[in-house]
């Protein structure tokens, strides 16, 4: 337990785990008076010439008031903070604050002294740039604007430390002395300082998980059967090449099958990488002591009875993280299915599969292991069993992913060259935000598809997720702005992996469609339009097509310019060979290789072998035929997984991916039409326009002002039109009429045509209900209209009406902003009434927007082309309207206190747009994490 210091009390949100540069992680945490013995230990085993470089001069230990200094703080001008392992100090950083003198000072003073130590074992693993980004968040949080520093020359290694931060910082040279002066306020440059070391650290992390150099595996029996044996009977299965241990309390025996065993990891003479725990819960603390002590790297912790049994063991889970954590061990699991790198320089198969999928360019990610399973059968089987190029990379099944996640594998994926397309199976997302952000960087550089289970239902028991107001719909929209390819289930999952594993991108939608039958190339070309593609006419070729006539037709169909892709729809005549089979495969090959930079898909209806023929062609795979599942049977149709045809050579071979049906075929290409037109579009991402008549500072005194009163805060219509007003955005003024006479001066003064209406909640924006009257010319009229809705509705205490002057006639669209806690600030966009909210038709956007956004976040809608002049109506203003977007975008970004924004209705008209009603709300600004010093996730 932690005591405090001085004035202020013990600051536990300072505490925070963070991956170092080598994959392992560290505890940062504030230093206090209990920590007098941990100091002076970790000041003896600091070299003397650190000790030189902190101090300046000759320094071998610290004196009782070096001890006292050292320990005591009072969190706000005087901080220290530790990093450790194990308990024991590896590393410290403090900071002091001065006045302009260089002498302590309080606040108002807005500098402060920095200075850093760390242990000579740890050095390089980037402990001090860590501690940098804590201390210096720690700071801006107490009022500190700048660091100062001051090194010796020869000291380079420090000097790198505050260089490669990305600070605005100056440097002075006097006195034998290297000065540094910086702010600490973030910069464009330091955050991606910061996210390219949170990339290294965390891949480096993963990468030690996937490619150990020795594993043991903990509570491998003597009999086949069982968790533990299965395990290690399946990393013998596979080859490793590393070390293999078998770790078992109960085992007499020096081997087991041949595999060297232990009664404790402990007796294991050499370093273990990676322990695979598989023992009973109530055991697995004991057997994570003796991994930390022994210095294991990571944990895959098989392991159940944790969160997903419910609260007793969601405790238990904390309990194993932070245990874990304590040693600088990352953990996979628990209740994990496991882990499997195909690379033949490792062949780990450190999982429950029995099977090692063949190697491949494919990332599988699955939080549930009976998904992670049926994954790795379909791609199993895909390409007949013949050939490798179509297997898997890695795998990784994270159970209940307490501390390895999803966003973990991405960092490893990012810039692993061996592997080409990601695919991911997600129960949850535990950080949308960072989930989001780490997938667009991905899906630039290859595909990213994911399908999401339980979207109709909260999340599996044993995952911690963030709380998000977002429905599932939201999220799918701004996963796709993200660039990630979403699908519905693991076969489109499977077929558009495939499909891009082994097909370059179509650089449009145009599709032609050739066979041998006139009804399946009619069904393809209805499959194309449905998914909004743009089908040439189908090519008959009869159901008499020789092989080379499919040749002859693919190579033309290739070479026309008016042409993205091919999809073949192939059905054997009665009868055919599998002779036959070997000549079409043969002649598809020839001719896709004509063109390499088209995909070419096939669609089969098979009555013999061609989707082996397909698959078998020219690979240089070792044949393993009579090892896969179902080699050698013929499949129904229903049954017929995916195949493939080798490319152009078998140095480099492109496969053409097969489908038993139109509707997968076209899916699979479609998602890769959109998934090229988005990595098109990201390259030029578009800008945030700046407004020369925005008052940012005028909004920020007015919300502070407001936020005086109190937070949760849903602004006066006044205060929101005077607030939205400093942004450009004007609404149309709207006056209270509590009574027919006040609502008649308010017509005076307003001049007519005006529109009466209703405010209450239950009929606000339903104009469908009748409580809006519109194009009143005359008091007559206003009052008339005035005693109908009262009639109908109730009493004005009830209704609220107001009367509104009339505004040109247009488009009713609705514009809204939220900061939602887990995925962040989203705008949404949708046409105004009650069928576009019954359908759903809204399209979202993360801020901030850019003009590309704004753009297509207008067209994106399914009602658009009511906004087009759709049916001989006149366009409307659809500049105004993206730059109305645009500015409340501006709004959100800016002040993170506004926490929602409503402008409904927003009427667009042929020329301009009128606002004519507007919510805001305020709250305190959330927290953004995103934005802070690399931590782990919290347990």
């Amino acid at each position: 337990m932690q005591t405090s210091s001085d004035r202020h009390e013990y600051p536990s949100h300072w505490e925070a785990d963070v991956v170092l540069r080598d994959g392992g992680t560290a505890r940062i945490r504030p230093i206090t008076v209990d920590d007098a013995e941990r100091l002076v230990s970790f000041y003896e085993q600091v070299s003397d010439e650190s000790k030189y470089y902190r101090f300046f001069a000759p320094y071998p230990r610290l004196s009782a008031k070096d001890v006292h200094r050292f320990t005591h703080h009072d969190f706000v001008d005087r901080v220290g903070l530790a990093a450790t392992v194990g308990g024991e100090f590896i590393a410290t950083v403090r900071y002091d604050r001065i006045n302009a003198d260089g002498r302590p000072a309080s606040a108002p003073a807005d500098e402060a002294e920095v200075a850093f130590l760390v242990q000579d074992a740890h050095q390089g693993r980037g402990v001090a740039s860590a501690l940098l980004e804590h201390i210096a968040a720690v700071a801006r949080e107490r009022d500190i604007r700048r660091f100062a520093a001051e090194v010796l020359p020869a000291n380079t290694k420090m000097i790198k430390v505050f260089t490669d931060a990305g600070y605005q910082q100056k440097r002075h040279f006097e006195d034998g002395v290297v000065r540094l002066e910086f702010d600490l306020e973030p910069t464009d440059r330091s955050l991606a300082v910061q996210r390219a070391r949170e990339q290294r650290a965390e891949a480096r992390s993963v990468q030690r998980l996937l490619a150990p150099g020795s594993v043991a595996v903990i509570g491998a029996g003597r009999t086949p059967g069982g968790v533990g044996r299965s395990v290690l009977d399946n990393l013998r299965a596979a080859g490793f090449t590393g070390r293999l241990y078998a770790v078992n309390k109960a085992l007499q025996e020096k081997e087991l099958d041949g595999v060297p065993a232990h009664r404790s990891v402990r007796d294991i003479a050499e370093p273990v990488d990676l322990a695979v725990v598989a023992v009973p819960a109530p055991y697995v603390p004991e057997v994570v002591a003796e991994c930390g002590e022994h210095g294991v790297q990571g944990l895959v912790v098989v392991s159940a009875g944790y969160a997903e049994s419910g609260p007793a063991g969601r405790e238990r889970q904390r309990a194993l993280v932070r245990q874990a954590r304590t040693y600088g061990m990352r953990i996979i699991g628990p209740n994990a299915f496991g882990v499997i790198n195909t690379s033949p320089e490792v062949r780990l198969n450190a999982s429950l599969a029995p099977e090692m999928p063949r190697p491949g360019r494919i990332g599988l990610f699955a939080q549930s292991g009976a998904i992670g399973i049926a994954l790795l059968s379909r791609l199993h089987r895909r390409g007949g069993g013949v050939t490798g190029v179509t297997g898997v990379s890695t795998f990784v099944s994270s159970g209940n992913r307490a501390d390895v996640s999803g966003n973990d594998v991405l960092q490893y994926w990012y810039d692993d060259p061996d592997t080409d397309v990601a695919l991911m199976y997600l129960e949850s997302i535990g950080n949308p935000r960072k989930f989001t952000r780490l997938a667009r960087r991905t899906a630039a550089a290859k595909p990213l598809v994911v399908v999401q289970g339980a979207r109709h239902a909260a999340a599996p028991q044993g995952h911690a997720v963030r709380a998000t107001r977002l429905p599932h719909a939201t999220v799918s929209a701004l996963l796709r702005q993200a660039g990630v390819i979403r699908v519905d289930t693991i076969t489109e999952l499977v077929d558009a992996g495939l499909l891009l594993a082994r097909q370059p991108l179509p650089a449009g939608p145009r599709v032609a469609i050739l066979g041998n039958s006139e009804s399946l190339g009619l069904l393809t070309f209805d499959a194309c339009l449905a998914e909004g593609l743009r089908p040439l006419p189908p090519l008959d070729l009869t159901t008499a097509a020789s092989a080379e006539d499919f040749h002859r037709a693919l190579t033309k169909a290739l070479a026309d310019d008016r042409c993205d892709a091919v999809v073949v729809t192939a059905i054997p005549a009665v009868g055919e060979t599998s002779a036959q089979d070997a000549a079409l495969a043969k002649a598809l090959r020839s001719a896709s290789a004509s063109a390499p930079a088209k995909p070419v898909l096939v669609v089969h209806v098979e009555l013999g072998g061609l989707a082996e023929a397909l698959s078998a062609a020219a690979s240089t795979a070792p044949q393993a035929a009579s090892t896969a599942p179902g080699a050698g049977q013929a499949l129904r149709p229903a049954e017929r997984p995916a195949t493939a045809v080798s490319g152009p050579s078998e140095a480099s071979p492109r496969l053409i991916p097969a489908y038993p049906a139109a509707e997968r075929a076209v899916r699979a290409l479609g998602e890769a039409v959109k998934y090229a037109q988005w990595r098109r579009e990201v390259a030029d991402p578009g800008k945030v326009p700046e407004y020369e008549d925005i008052d940012e500072k005028g909004a920020a005194e007015q919300i502070d002002e407001l936020l005086s009163r109190g937070s949760g805060l849903t602004l006066a219509p006044e205060d929101a039109c005077v607030l939205l007003g400093r942004y450009g955005i004007d609404v149309h003024r709207a006056l209270p009429a509590p009574t027919p006479d006040e609502a008649a001066a308010a017509a005076r003064t307003l001049g007519y045509p005006v529109a009466l209406k209703t405010t209450a909640p239950h009929l606000r924006h339903r104009a469908d209900l009748g409580g809006v009257r519109l194009d009143l010319t005359d008091e007559a009229q206003l009052r008339r209209a005035y005693t109908e809705l009262t009639d109908l509705f109730g009493t004005p205490e009830v209704l609220r009406p107001v009367v509104q002057g009339m505004a040109p006639r247009g488009v009713d669209t609705v514009v809204r902003a939220v900061i939602d806690p887990a995925a962040g600030a989203v705008l949404s966009f949708g046409l105004a009434g009650a069928a576009s909210e019954l359908l759903g038709d809204t399209a979202h956007r993360l801020v901030p927007v850019t003009d590309r956004d704004a753009s297509s976040l207008v067209r994106s809608i399914r009602t658009a082309p009511l906004l087009f002049g759709w049916r001989g109506s006149a366009p409307v203003d659809t500049v105004a309207l993206e730059e109305l977007m645009l500015r409340v975008s501006r709004l959100v970004d800016d002040h993170p206190e506004v926490v929602a924004v409503s402008l409904e209705p927003v009427v667009v008209a042929p020329r301009g747009l009128s606002v004519l009603g507007a919510t805001v709300r305020l709250a305190r600004a959330p927290v953004r994490d995103d934005l802070g010093p690399r931590t782990l996730p919290v347990v």
